[in-house]
């Protein structure tokens, strides 16, 4: 008879044990097994706005888990609703729901390619980058017009598109208004080395003034191998003290980049920016230069030329020349062909 309880007692003691070990081995599973079954790497966007009702939404519809409850239940026990840090943060096919909690409560951002483009307007590239940010557009715009900011990193209104260097930047999709400038001007350091630095240190210009030629030549062509032929025909003309005679310049002070032939009006507006009446450089720089445009400036291109049109078949290149005779041909021949077109401004 005391065998019997004994064994009874034995059995009731393996079910418990058996039942905890498979209670435990589930949590385990559910806790640490491969939960989210994403078709690749998704990511979900945690902003100011979001509550722990909207996450869990939006993990479970990046995810596709295979036992929600179990993330709720985790995130409840842990808190996740009083940590909740906002952010780009990724969910890989098989992760467990500690991986992904774990990531969201502390803050284990996925880092994101930020794209700043060579624009010719700071509200443009506020837009530009508000647009790929969680940070607004607006937050942006009034950094970049805070002229007591801007002076402190040496620029003005004027020359601050020379702060710029277009490129992608790896970074977290959370990041300030203020963390943006900052990454910009650690980004300008960093494109101005030592030898950049003394090639524009050679030509007497500083790294501002190298920018807003930049600009010009840019905004002059978009052609490759042009580029440090323009830039050599303006270093020219600013060795010699001529007017740079840029119509890009001039249709940056009318305000209007559209035109493309400019008239006796536009060039007789009384603005810095216009280089027919003003010699050396205007105040700043027109648009922001691309770094094929600063290193086309800095390895210009040495030669006689001092004149350039557009060239008559409207294929973005340019005739050059050394003297003033050749360039009233060259001259010519490109207005027949924008009145053979009816382009009158």
């Amino acid at each position: 008879m005391k065998k019997n309880k004994r064994k009874h007692i034995l059995l009731l003691m393996a079910c418990i044990v058996g039942i905890g070990m498979a209670g435990a081995g589930t949590l385990a599973y559910l806790w640490f097994g491969p939960q989210f079954r994403p078709a690749g790497t998704a990511c979900i966007y945690i902003d100011r706005d979001d509550t722990i009702d909207s996450i869990y939404n939006k993990v479970e519809k990046a995810g596709q888990p295979r036992a929600f409850f179990a993330f709720r239940w985790m995130a409840e026990y842990r808190e996740y609703d009083r940590h909740i840090r906002t952010g780009r943060y990724a969910i890989r096919p098989g992760e467990s729901v500690y991986h992904v909690l774990s990531r969201l409560r502390w803050g284990y951002q996925e880092p994101m390619n930020l794209v700043v483009g060579s624009v010719r307007q700071l509200e443009r590239l506020a837009r530009n980058v508000g647009n790929q940010l969680m940070t607004d557009s607006a937050d942006i715009a009034r950094l970049l017009a805070d002229s007591a900011r801007i002076a402190s990193l040496g620029y003005d209104r004027q020359t601050l598109p020379a702060l710029f260097i277009p490129n992608t930047y790896e970074v977290y999709w959370d990041m300030s208004a203020e963390d943006f400038l900052k990454r910009m001007a650690q980004e300008h350091e960093r494109f101005w080395n030592q030898d950049r630095r003394s090639k524009a240190q050679a030509l007497g210009m500083t790294p501002v003034e190298v920018a807003t030629l930049a600009s010009i030549v840019e905004e002059e062509t978009n052609n490759r191998e042009e580029k440090p032929v323009v830039a050599g025909l303006y270093i020219n003309r600013l060795q010699r003290g001529m007017p740079l005679q840029a119509d890009p310049t001039v249709r940056f002070a009318v305000g209007d980049f559209g035109r493309q032939r400019v008239t006796y009006a536009d060039l007789s507006l009384d603005s810095p920016y216009n280089t027919y009446l003003h010699t050396g450089l205007p105040p700043g720089p027109i648009r922001i230069p691309t770094p094929e445009g600063l290193d086309a400036v800095l390895d210009y291109e040495r030669h006689n030329y001092l004149y350039m049109c557009a060239k008559e078949d409207f294929s973005g290149r340019h005739n050059f020349a050394s003297n003033y005779a050749d360039h009233l041909r060259n001259a010519r021949r490109y207005q027949q062909a924008l009145n053979k077109r009816k382009i009158f401004r």
